[in-house]
Parts: structure tokens; sequence; C-alpha cells
């Protein structure tokens, strides 16, 4: 299986390919489909790596207790609306 990284460097590779624009039609859209796939992968990895995240807080009496991380998903919302933007505009 392989590592976030090298999903992430495969999902680079994609999309420089699909960006020279050199390709055929068949070609863009099996890439197309290959960046979709190893999108979702490196997406599902980052989920599951934020429910494990946890921080340390102080407590009242001057101890330590280790929380759950609060994660704000407006950043990552409002970039996926950024993405489905994008590709109405490109469609």
């Amino acid at each position: 299986m392989a590592s976030f990284e090298e999903r992430l460097t495969a999902l680079e590779g994609v999309v420089e390919r699909l960006e020279r624009g050199d390709l055929t039609l068949d070609e863009s859209v099996r890439l197309f489909e290959e960046g979709v796939h190893l999108s979702n992968a490196c997406k599902l990895e980052l989920e599951k790596a934020e429910g494990r995240i946890q921080v340390l807080v102080e407590t009242q009496g001057g101890g330590v207790q280790v929380a759950e991380m609060d994660v704000e998903d407006e950043d990552v919302d409002d970039a996926e609306e950024e993405d489905v933007e994008d590709e109405d505009e490109q469609a």
C-alpha cells in the first residue's frame, strides 16, 4: 500500500501532465480518473490522521490532560467550494 506522501507525489505528477495539455482526450480522461482516485485516497488518509490528533491542555490545577483537537472545517469547505467553482468554469 502506498504512503500518503507517495500518493500525493503521484497526484502532483498527474496534475502536471494534465496542465501541459499535450495528451489525447483518452489519456487526459484516464489521468483525470487516476487523479480523482489519488485525491480521494489522500483525503481519506488526512481524515484518519485528523481523528488521531490529540493535544495536551493545561488544567485549572496546573496539571496536563490529553484532549481531542478541535478542527475547523471552514477552510476545507471553502477550498472544496473553490474547486467546484473552478471545475464549473473549465467545463
